[in-house]
């Protein structure tokens, strides 16, 4: 007798990962948009939040292209908390593309190139098209085959001839090779729900109809199950797409490549898009909103760590925004006075005051001990780590002292020293051992400091 066992039914563990900002949901603003304490994830920086309000108002209602946003700080303040409650709050169809300074430095590609791409990936276009197509449920299928031109032994889909039923006709076409091999590599059969393209020949499965015999016999099946459709076999439907105009450059240069690296392995022989690929796509997007058939969504991109950005940079994208085509730029920076890269010249932030003066500055200030308090309170549930109180107001203690990030380190490390000792809470002395066995930033400086007469000069 086959030996046979059953495995005891278990359900798919869902991939997570713990991040910096995954608790923050949005801004954290009600309806007239004022900021409340705590809400959204978000703790504190008020004035900043309903500055933040106000740009993804005008984002929405798009009034706000073109435009430069500055948020500027100390280390640990919430700007890139805030940018991130930007993007919840634009919602799926608005692009948020996040990058460092640092990304445009690079020996394979020019800086501006690298810019020009992050920017046209942060501008979406929707695109509705009404095409042609045949829709309905498979009642008969036949496909013909043929020998094969290079092998006579084997037999290739010559053309197929199809059934399609919907709740009001039924129509009988036949069709080539190309919709044959696509029907076989599909595995659709009778009794499933499909659309073909009337221009390019496109299948595409929708599921099995739950009129068929197969949607009523199968109970076990996992495939998607879906009425029989409705109104006629042949109708005009409208698709929409969700495009960036980095997809459609992407595009546009794989159809004009036509090279012999394009034309086996579908790539583009150049690192880099020619720019007359990019001036044809924003002529056929601009045509395509002339005529009402797309859409502009310009996105957000956002640039943290911005002081790393040299004048070259700088100077793009100050003659970026002043293009029809461009997104909501926000820098991000922890810098005071200091000086352009690239240049011997001092300046705010360490940006150009051209640069600053066409800008909209948002401020964010170091949280006091009752707003990292709640950040703690927050990051640990987050986190799924239990706490005693004791260990809270030793945490905030020390946030306080040094900085949120510190704390919020010292929050895991303390997670891990309990779960060491056999506990799944963290105590007061679980925060102390950590606290002296790390070193925030001014400890570390100090540290330095003491023994710089043995450490190595570079």
């Amino acid at each position: 007798m086959a030996s046979i066992r059953e495995v005891p039914a278990s359900s798919p563990k869902r991939f997570e990962r713990i991040g910096a900002h995954t608790h923050i949901k949005g801004l954290g603003l009600d309806e007239n948009l004022k900021a409340e304490k705590i809400k959204d994830g978000m703790v504190g920086q008020e004035k900043a939040r309903e500055a933040a309000g106000l740009v993804v108002k005008l984002i929405k209602e798009g009034k706000l292209s073109g435009k430069c946003i500055i948020l500027a700080g100390p280390p640990g303040t919430g700007k890139t908390a805030i940018a991130v409650a930007i993007s919840r709050e634009l919602g799926e169809n608005v692009p948020f593309i996040q990058m460092s300074g640092s990304e445009i430095y690079s020996t394979e590609r020019k800086k501006t190139e690298i810019l020009i791409e992050a920017i046209r990936k942060c501008i979406g276009v929707e695109i509705h098209e009404m095409r042609k197509v045949y829709e309905g449920e498979i009642t008969s299928l036949n496909i013909n085959t043929a020998p094969h031109p290079y092998n006579p032994y084997q037999r290739v889909p010559e053309s197929v001839r199809l059934t399609l039923k919907t709740k009001e006709e039924e129509r009988t076409i036949e069709a080539g090779a190309s919709i044959a091999q696509q029907i076989l590599s599909s595995g659709i059969s009778e009794g499933h729900v499909v659309q073909i393209d009337a221009e390019t020949g496109r299948v595409a499965s929708l599921g099995l109809s739950l009129e068929s015999s197969k949607g009523k016999t199968y109970d076990v099946d996992t495939r998607r199950k879906i009425p029989r459709p409705e109104g006629k076999v042949l109708k005009e439907k409208e698709f929409v797409y969700v495009l960036t105009l980095a997809d459609l450059d992407e595009i546009n240069a794989r159809n004009r490549s036509g090279g012999v690296f394009s034309l086996l392995f579908g790539g583009s022989e150049t690192k880099e898009i020619d720019t007359e690929v990019r001036m044809a796509v924003d002529q056929q997007v601009k045509e395509w909103v002339d005529q009402g058939k797309a859409f502009i969504h310009p996105g957000v991109l956002f640039i943290d760590d911005s002081h790393l950005l040299d004048l070259e940079a700088f100077s793009f994208l100050g003659r970026a925004l002043e293009s029809e085509l461009v997104p909501i730029i926000i820098l991000a920076t922890n810098r005071g006075v200091t000086r352009i890269r690239g240049t011997d010249v001092k300046s705010p932030l360490g940006f150009p005051i051209d640069l600053i003066d066409r800008s909209v500055i948002i401020a964010t200030h170091p949280y006091d001990a009752e707003s990292i308090q709640e950040i703690l309170r927050i990051r640990a549930k987050e986190e799924k780590i239990e706490m005693e109180d004791e260990a809270l107001e030793k945490l905030t203690k020390v946030g306080a002292n040094t900085s949120l990030r510190y704390a919020v380190q010292l929050l895991s490390l303390a997670a891990q020293n309990a779960k060491a000792r056999g506990s799944e809470k963290i105590k007061k002395d679980d925060v102390d051992r950590v606290d002296e066995l790390f070193m925030d930033v001014t400890e570390a400086a100090e540290y330095l400091k003491k023994y710089e007469e043995r450490l190595m000069v570079h």
